[in-house]
């Protein structure tokens, strides 16, 4: 077995989401999910698929994030991953909708960060172990800190 990691190629603050399911089905019901979460989200994504003619599928209502979806899931390579790139909305408003989808086996990562895959290779192919998800903490907040965070909270909407 040999390990290595892929970093996801994006834009500083586009969001994405990575995860794994078990059936080809995911494609269409991840772009129903997404689609029907907001009017004004803009989405692509890929799925590398892990059986039969094993290409990668794709969809989305933006072209832009389709293509990003399809490099990154190419550079993956990893069978029964998908990866979702989110615009205008954020994972939070969508994540819980997305692991309810029966194929969906696991979420690896949803966010804004850097982020490098750890990938393992076999003879048989690619797998994805986990991922390095932005970069270790500095220190631990102080009161500063957790006005800070409560108030960009507040200011994104997500607390009263």
């Amino acid at each position: 077995m040999e390990l290595e990691t892929v970093r996801i190629e994006k834009p500083e603050d586009l969001n994405f989401i990575l995860g794994q399911s078990h059936f080809i089905k995911t494609v269409e019901d991840l772009h129903e999910v997404l689609a029907g979460s907001s009017p004004v989200l803009k989405f692509g994504l890929a799925f590398c698929e892990a059986s039969g003619a094993r290409l990668v599928r794709r969809s989305g209502n933006d072209e832009a994030l389709m293509a990003l979806a399809v490099k990154n899931a190419r550079a993956l390579g990893a069978g029964h991953s998908f990866i979702v790139f989110l615009r205008e909305g954020f994972p939070v408003n969508v994540l819980n909708a997305i692991k309810q989808v029966p194929e969906v086996c696991r979420i690896f990562c949803a966010t804004s960060n850097p982020v490098e895959v750890v990938i393992a290779r076999t003879e048989q192919g690619r797998a994805i172990l986990g991922v390095v998800d932005g970069q270790p903490p500095l220190g631990v907040e102080q009161e500063a800190d957790v006005r800070e965070r409560k108030e960009l909270l507040r200011r994104f909407g997500y607390k009263l």
